[in-house]
């Protein structure tokens, strides 16, 4: 062995007991420290859990009482709540299958009676003819410079055909209430994509013209005009889920097909859902009810009480699959990136805050091509806002009207009482300094009041003039 290894071996085992050492001391170290924290809080507890020792000792509120209420965390209550509303529901459930049975008639969704209603299907399928036809006019304005009279003659012409030939033929042909309202909403979508698409074109037009620097407005959107009058553009326009034309769109960069296939599963089961509670509950409550406006006026506010919860059930089953199922299987597909379909609606405390919230596609489009075009034509505020609830309304009983065969007005009436209410809510809202007030007022009139007593009104009045319950 050699001198070296002889002194290391010599140094390792002089090591292994001051290692002992140490650790004997840490260990009479860490039972001293333990049993001073032991003593400490025994001290503690001998002082603070005394007979003599003081239990209030300084001003507090009860968690429930009207200073604290709003600082205190209901977590708790909402589980609760939510239980029960689960528990009382599922007892409504069975309670009304043990009484009526399943009444989901099997030709709900289609029937050998569908096939006689191909030409909804045609019509809906020749609708993108029209954007070819306002490709072609913005391709001659480009090539053989055209006058802007000429322009919106032609592009008014495009656009208006796109309503008034689902028009015709829903009054020729009759169909069931569903496709016909179904090829209302295409038709009416597809309306809004021709005028924003003729629209933006011609600002970009002024605005080459004008050489106006405004800096709220990209300079690269319009630097891009008459680059981006291309099939290719527009057919992308015409499937994103956007109302409003512009050059370019943030876009991701891939398709996530799992996502998509969770999102497309959703779907169906709340479309089913959906159909469930419209034959199970509001058929059977609509069908055994009286005129809200004839008869009984007691039993036309039971009837209407009654059929609220089956209708918000709808309503909120139709937000989700419309607006945050659909639109986001749309947009991945075709790698939108803005997908800000709405916003917190249900935490709106005026009902201007939930129009600006509910519908976000159709919000921008009435603020970019109707709204503030008011204002640059000296309307003032008020005007312009009435003049989009008109067109709002207008569109509403179309969609409405026109597959139930008749206009009673009661949607376009509806929505101009949205005016009024507007003003009411924010009355209030600056009254109480309040956001609850606005927002069960807006929950009230949404969902307990209006949208049952629509519901009655179009149902009674389609039954007198037609004479036979309504086709699913």
């Amino acid at each position: 062995m050699s001198e070296k290894e002889s002194v290391s071996s010599s140094n390792a085992s002089e090591e292994k007991p001051l290692l002992r050492k140490r650790s004997s001391i840490c260990k009479a170290s860490d039972s001293t420290c333990s049993s001073d924290a032991k003593n400490v809080q025994a001290s503690k507890l001998d002082v603070n859990f005394r007979a003599s020792a003081p239990a209030h000792k300084r001003l507090r509120e009860s968690p429930l009482s009207s200073d604290a209420i709003f600082h205190q965390s209901h977590a708790g209550l909402f589980n609760l709540c939510v239980v029960i509303l689960v528990a009382v529901n599922s007892r409504l459930i069975i309670e009304n299958l043990m009484k009526y049975g399943l009444l989901i008639r099997a030709g709900f969704w289609f029937s050998s009676k569908s096939i006689r209603e191909w030409p909804v299907l045609m019509c809906g399928l020749s609708l993108p003819l029209l954007a070819l036809c306002s490709y072609a006019v913005e391709k001659m304005r480009i090539y053989f410079h055209i006058p802007e009279s000429i322009m919106s003659l032609l592009h008014f012409v495009i656009s208006t055909s796109s309503i008034l030939y689902p028009v015709y033929i829903i009054m020729r042909v009759q169909p069931a209430l569903i496709f016909g309202i179904n090829l209302m909403l295409f038709s009416i979508t597809y309306w809004m994509k021709l005028v924003s698409y003729a629209h933006t074109n011609y600002d970009f037009r002024c605005f080459r013209q004008e050489n106006d620097k405004d800096e709220a407005i990209s300079d690269a959107q319009h630097s891009n005009y008459p680059q981006n009058i291309s099939l290719k553009g527009l057919a992308y326009f015409m499937v994103a889920p956007t109302l409003c034309y512009q050059a370019s769109y943030p876009r991701t960069n891939r398709i996530r097909k799992r996502w998509v296939f969770r999102q497309v599963v959703k779907l169906l089961i709340f479309t089913g859902l959906m159909g469930f509670i419209i034959e199970q509950y509001v058929n059977p409550t609509i069908q055994n009810s009286q005129h809200p406006l004839k008869g009984n006026y007691v039993y036309a506010i039971e009837r209407v009480l009654k059929l609220s919860v089956p209708t918000l059930y709808v309503w909120l089953c139709i937000f989700y699959t419309l607006f945050h199922l659909w639109l986001n299987i749309i947009a991945e597909l075709t790698y939108f990136g803005d997908r800000e379909f709405y916003k917190d609606w249900w935490n709106a405390s005026t009902v201007e805050e939930y129009w600006k919230s509910w519908n976000m596609p159709v919000h921008r489009w009435m603020v970019r091509h109707i709204y503030f075009p008011c204002l640059r034509k000296g309307i003032s505020r008020d005007g312009a806002v009435l003049i989009s609830f008109i067109i709002s309304g207008v569109f509403h009983e179309l969609c409405i009207g026109i597959p139930c065969h008749m206009f009673r007005c009661w949607a376009f009436l509806g929505i101009m009482f949205q005016v009024p209410l507007m003003v009411l809510t924010n009355y209030l809202h600056n009254k109480f300094q309040s956001t609850m007030v606005g927002n069960i007022i807006f929950w009230v009139f949404f969902c307990i009041v209006g949208q049952p007593i629509s519901v009655l009104l179009y149902y009674h009045d389609y039954i007198n003039q037609k004479s036979f319950p309504i086709r699913s």
